[in-house]
């Protein structure tokens, strides 16, 4: 009878902690889950970084601080946080001429890069919201195609 006894309360164990190890996996695969979901603007920042390194970092550097007096930075912009038009125009279309950056004349040509609205829209959401710069508006390939040449 005490073996009985014995082998049934070890049998309950063993369920109880069977209990405990899915119920605490469940909890795990949740909290992994809450991980993964990205906001729309966090999931294009994501792609923005891998365009921007792709083709923009050459110049730009990958810090964003460009190059004094030949490429304007892009950290710290109020090219890029008060002319979000004139941003996007230089990214879909490329840009000459003279423009001031943060009080500093900048005066060289960036060439088109060829970027899809989509890709045009992601970059712009990542330096517009890296590097000191925030923009509460998500920039979306609908406004990049209503940006005439």
């Amino acid at each position: 009878m005490n073996r009985s006894i014995y082998l049934l309360f070890v049998l309950v164990f063993f369920i109880s902690c069977k209990k405990q190890e899915k119920s605490k996996q469940s909890k795990a695969e949740e909290n992994a889950i809450t991980v993964i979901k990205k906001t729309p603007l966090q999931e294009s920042i994501a792609k923005g970084k891998s365009v921007y390194t792709n083709n923009c970092a050459q110049c730009h550097l990958p810090t964003g601080k460009g190059i004094p007096k030949i490429y304007p930075p892009l950290r710290k912009s109020n090219w890029l946080t008060k002319k979000r038009t004139e941003s996007i125009h230089a990214v879909k279309y490329g840009l000459s001429g003279e423009i001031t950056v943060n009080g500093q004349p900048y005066e060289n040509v960036m060439t088109p890069m060829g970027l899809s609205d989509q890709e045009v829209a992601d970059v712009l959401n990542y330096v517009m919201n890296m590097w000191g710069n925030k923009q509460e508006k998500m920039l979306t390939p609908e406004e990049v195609s209503n940006v005439d040449k």
